[in-house]
């Protein structure tokens, strides 16, 4: 009886052994499998993280659409819309002699006319005064493309009034009284290979 009970015993003690040797045999198998958090590991994952986002970058470029080079309707009476307004901002700066408003309006030619006329008008003591009635109409005449830019020649036909008055604030030119039609042919130009969308008047041609 005190024999069997000894062994019972022993039996018990080998059991916890065995348990613990598995249990340390598991844990040492999972650290293998797993693996241990090192400072490599943040590396990899940092420039895994520099990748994709790079890759992404790329992509958010590559989606920026440039300005269509072909107009349906719809983009023909946007772009009407978009010359009316350059079209009376460049008459009345033009006639206040504000060549910064004009600088984003106009060609580098066109920029270099309208500052020679200015100073022209300044070195001569004339002085110009407009009151810009309304546009009365406007209509594309003809588009344009060539392999680098293009081209819209619109016609406007607007009222103005428009005097000039020499140094001693005498009108040498004009009617303050009278409403003026103004028939004026515009072209305007943007270049296809831009991102920007704005449009440039490019030369003028009264008829």
């Amino acid at each position: 009886m005190y024999i069997w009970q000894l062994m019972s015993n022993n039996f018990g003690y080998l059991d916890i052994i065995l348990l613990a040797m598995i249990a340390g045999f598991i844990i040492l198998r999972l650290r293998n499998i797993l693996g241990r958090k090192t400072g490599h590991q943040d590396k990899v994952y940092s420039e895994f993280a520099k990748k994709k986002f790079g890759e992404f970058k790329k992509t958010e470029e590559a989606e920026i659409k440039k300005p269509p080079v072909e107009f349906d309707t719809d983009t023909k009476k946007q772009f009407l819309k978009g010359a009316e307004i350059a079209y009376e901002t460049i008459i009345t700066s033009f006639s206040k002699g504000d060549k910064e408003s004009l600088k984003n309006l106009l060609t580098e030619k066109m920029q270099a006319n309208f500052s020679s006329a200015i100073e022209d008008r300044k070195s001569k003591k004339i002085k110009s005064e407009l009151t810009f009635i309304g546009i009365k109409s406007s209509a594309i005449q003809k588009f344009e493309k060539t392999a680098e830019a293009l081209f819209f020649t619109v016609k406007f036909v607007s009222e103005i009034i428009s005097v000039k008055k020499d140094k001693n604030n005498k009108i040498v030119e004009g009617d303050p009284n009278k409403i003026k039609t103004v028939i004026d042919h515009w072209k305007f130009t943007r270049k296809i290979s831009s991102l920007n969308p704005n449009w440039y008047l490019a030369d003028i041609k009264n008829p």
